[in-house]
């Protein structure tokens, strides 16, 4: 399992991934579920993803291969919607081709992906790309998607998050979710893959690793849980008709 959030704000778009896969509690790795493509001050296409590793490995290094070809690639699609219509066209591809008659029931080969970035001439935008290969786009009453183990770290994003919401506080409110997740979901765990990109800025982030341990990171997790313990004891004590 995994987790991963992307926000589309209007001071531009959060990506935060997990990075734990397992088989089980015996076969726990480390991958990286967070990609990159992009040309400096011409466009950014991030994707994230969720499901069976094989197939969204697949799907990656296909897109990244046909990068040096002549048809179309997310170095040359016009907008965002290509993009995320070219990374579903993809998907069903590798599915098509990896699915045989001897696979099991019991071997999943879906696998979910988050698009977002921004091409020059277009707005930033943000994608949710289900395994059948369809998706839906991001709004300003909806600013964020998630996939992969997302119920835990849900509420502190209906609740907090905005399209208006700026990029720091945003990460914050992304950590927590991850946070509330860790604790709750053994199968989601650090490092942690993060990027921010700034609206119309067309720059390529690097982006950045949370490790075990990370000073800020643990600061905020404390933060939270002595913030919330204190406000449990601050509310208004329980009328007598409720405890019987």
């Amino acid at each position: 399992m995994t987790y991963c959030v992307a926000m589309n704000l209007a001071d531009g778009l959060v990506f935060v991934s997990d990075s734990r896969t397992n088989a089980g509690v015996d076969h726990i790795a480390t991958f990286r579920k967070l990609y990159r493509f992009g040309i400096a001050g011409e466009r950014l296409i991030v994707l994230q993803t969720a499901g069976n590793l094989a197939t969204s490995q697949a799907v990656v290094n296909l897109l990244r291969h046909r990068l040096s070809g002549e048809g179309v690639h997310l170095h040359n699609v016009p907008t965002m919607f290509a993009a995320a219509r070219l990374v579903g066209e993809t998907l069903r591809e590798v599915v098509a081709h990896d699915s045989t008659p001897n696979l099991g029931p019991e071997i999943d080969m879906t696998s979910s992906f988050l698009i977002g970035g921004q091409i020059a001439g277009e707005a930033p935008e943000l994608y949710n790309l289900y395994p059948q290969g369809n998706f839906i786009c991001a709004t300003t009453d909806t600013p964020y998607f998630q996939i992969g183990e997302s119920k835990y770290g849900k509420p502190i994003l209906d609740r907090a998050l905005h399209h208006t919401t700026s990029l720091d506080q945003a990460m914050r409110c992304a950590l927590i979710s991850f946070d509330s997740t860790i604790r709750s979901n053994l199968s989601v765990g650090m490092p942690l893959d993060v990027m921010v990109y700034r609206k119309d800025s067309l720059e390529l982030p690097e982006g950045h690793r949370i490790t075990e341990g990370d000073p800020y990171f643990m600061d905020i997790r404390e933060l939270w849980c002595s913030n919330l313990r204190r406000l449990l004891h601050e509310l208004p004590a329980t009328p007598g008709l409720y405890l019987g």
